[in-house]
């Protein structure tokens, strides 16, 4: 039962699918409403930060994962994290470098925070709105981190999307090994993951929105962010159909 309890899901193929195409999401529909709405990356901000604390206290008030509301935060977030990191480097002036190192900071300074309270930083034991602020927490310092990593290795580094997107990816599948075959920590192994996903997505995003001359394919902000969020919608459609399955079952089983 306390899985049911729990206000995040359980780790799936799925739940890294979704997380992955959020990411990128996150990524396209940022440059959309920033620049190809010419929106600016201020009222954009603004306006998504606004998005995201109703999408948030709705989250709350749930006080169990219900899928259409957790997804719908994560891809607030993501875009929210891409715009923060954005307006840091564009208008600011800070360096890739610099906000990378500051988020990577900022991160785990919430981890350790989150730690030194609850004794855990798993996310199977997500039953209280305190755990669940340190976790939401996490998961937006992950996102302006990984924009800014993954901006910095394609863009600071001028590797390219395409190869940035394939380091990124080797790394992940490098941890994934370590988990299953070595027996890395799965806490550890998640939170690495979870964080290299979105410089990963990122990359992804830029490598398919972005114009041929600027080493991408061409495909656009839109068609990427429609395409996207289309394949969102239909998992979490199918993911909520077998989450009240799942509930259905157990109230028969009581």
């Amino acid at each position: 039962m306390n899985k049911l309890l729990n206000r995040v899901p359980e780790v799936t193929l799925f739940f890294w699918v979704i997380k992955i195409m959020a990411t990128t999401v996150g990524e396209t529909a940022a440059d959309f409403l920033s620049a190809t709405l010419n929106l600016g990356l201020g009222i954009t901000s603004y306006v998504m930060g606004g998005l995201l604390v109703l999408a948030l206290l709705v989250q709350f008030r749930l006080k169990r994962y219900v899928p259409t509301s957790y997804w719908l935060v994560v891809v607030l977030v993501s875009v929210l994290g891409t715009l923060i990191t954005d307006r840091l480097v564009d208008e600011a002036g800070i360096s890739l470098m610099t906000t990378s190192i500051a988020f990577a900071v900022a991160l785990a300074a919430t981890f350790a925070l989150w730690y030194a309270s609850e004794k855990t930083l798993s996310i199977h034991f997500i039953f209280t709105a305190k755990r669940e602020l340190f976790y939401w927490a996490a998961i937006l310092f992950t996102f302006a981190l990984g924009t800014a990593a993954g901006d910095l290795f394609a863009e600071g580094m001028k590797l390219g999307y395409g190869p940035s997107a394939l380091i990124f990816g080797a790394v992940i599948a490098a941890i994934t090994l370590a988990h299953y075959v070595f027996k890395l920590n799965a806490v550890l192994a998640f939170w690495l993951a979870y964080i290299l996903t979105r410089p990963f997505g990122a990359s992804m995003g830029d490598l398919l929105s972005q114009p041929v001359a600027n080493g991408g394919l061409g495909l656009g902000t839109v068609n990427t962010s429609a395409v996207f969020l289309v394949v969102i919608v239909g998992l979490v459609s199918y993911v909520t159909v077998q989450h009240k399955q799942r509930l259905a079952a157990v109230t028969v089983a009581q």
